[in-house]
C-alpha cells in the first residue's frame, strides 16, 4: 500500500519554475534553428522520485538535451524515446520504478517510479 505522496519544498518548486524556463526558452531556441524538438514532462511520481511532476526534459534532433526529469538516472533511455518521437513515433508515456527490470538497466537505482510524456514539439 503506497504512503503519503512527499510534497516538494518551496526550493524545489523555485528550482522547478527556473528550469522550466530555461528547458522551454531552448526548446524554442532550437525550433527557431528549424530542429526538431521533443519533449519529456514528469507526470506521476511515487515514493523517492529525484524529480518532481512538472519537471520537463528538451531533446533536439542531434541528441543535445536540455533539463532533467530524474537527475541523471533515467535521461538516456527518455532521450532514446524521445529521438524516436522526433522521427515520426508516437507521443508515449514511459513508466520506471524501482521494481521494474527496465529501471535496473536504465539505472533508477535512487528508488521511487516515474511517469514520464514524451512528446514531439510543432
Amino acid at each position: 500500500m503506497p504512503g503519503p505522496r512527499p510534497r516538494a519544498t518551496l526550493a524545489q518548486v523555485t528550482a522547478t519554475a527556473h528550469d522550466l524556463d530555461a528547458v522551454l526558452a531552448q526548446a524554442a531556441a532550437w525550433r527557431a534553428e528549424g530542429l526538431g524538438v521533443a519533449l519529456a514532462t514528469v507526470v506521476r511520481t511515487w515514493g523517492s522520485s529525484p524529480r518532481p511532476a512538472g519537471s520537463k526534459l528538451a531533446v533536439n534532433q542531434r541528441g543535445e538535451f536540455v533539463g532533467s526529469v530524474s537527475g541523471g538516472c533515467i535521461e538516456g533511455a527518455v532521450i532514446t524515446e524521445a529521438l524516436e518521437v522526433m522521427a515520426g513515433g508516437a507521443p508515449r508515456v514511459l513508466a520506471f520504478g524501482v521494481s521494474d527490470a527496465t529501471a535496473w538497466e536504465v539505472g533508477l537505482a535512487c528508488g521511487g517510479k516515474v511517469e514520464i510524456f514524451v512528446e514531439a514539439v510543432a
